[in-house]
């Protein structure tokens, strides 16, 4: 999810509180722990709101080292770049955060920018589209394959279409099966289909790979 959201309009103030109830896992973008890099990345503001959502979530529970209300962050580089290494970087999320802010959260998930969508526009515009391809291709790990997340997740859009992943998804690819909503959902039929793949599926095999949980290695 988004952090800002929760500060976004007097009637998402009590999503913590909703969250708690349901004891609803939350997993939300952070990009750096720094106001300047993530504003640079996000917008104005962002890290700000960001930070007291945080507050907030660590205010009823969430994130605190005994607590079973879980709260992750994830991470993705701000540039045409890998992530670096995930558990570094997860120390130093958390020595900051704690430091600067008095804020806990459980896990970091380092995960890799796929080509697709606003990035793939980036690096075309700043000519960096065949670099980046070309350190993605180079960096092509096979151990991550079998834990990337179309291996053993479904991505499923508001709507109940199915796809292999969020990237997908995001794409408009369904999977390739007779099985295509929610509706129809049959495991035995959609655990036989062949996975939709294309050029961004090296984002998610490069170096420690990246999955919705991070490096897969």
């Amino acid at each position: 999810s988004n952090l800002t959201i929760i500060r976004a309009n007097k009637k998402y103030y009590d999503l913590p509180q909703f969250f708690k109830k349901h004891n609803i896992h939350v997993i939300s973008s952070m990009p750096h722990y720094t106001r300047g890099k993530t504003d640079k990345q996000r917008g104005e503001g962002v890290f700000d709101k960001s930070i007291k959502a945080l507050q907030e979530l660590n205010a009823v529970g969430y994130g605190m080292p005994d607590s079973s209300l879980r709260l992750d962050l994830v991470y993705n580089p701000s540039g045409a770049f890998l992530p670096g290494d995930q558990a570094a970087l997860e120390r130093d999320f958390k020595k900051a955060l704690l430091e600067d802010f008095d804020i806990e959260f459980h896990n970091l998930f380092a995960i890799t920018n796929l080509p697709i969508a606003r990035f793939l526009d980036y690096l075309i515009a700043s000519e960096n589209y065949e670099d980046y391809m070309y350190s993605l291709v180079e960096a092509y790990n096979p151990t991550a394959v079998a834990n990337v997340m179309c291996t053993n997740t479904i991505s499923v859009s508001w709507d109940g279409w199915l796809y292999d992943c969020d990237f997908n998804q995001m794409l408009g690819l369904k999977v390739a099966s007779k099985i295509t909503h929610i509706k129809e959902y049959n495991e035995d039929i959609l655990n036989n289909r062949n996975i939709l793949i294309s050029q961004h599926c090296y984002g998610c095999t490069a170096g420690a790979g990246s999955s919705c949980q991070g490096s897969v290695t």
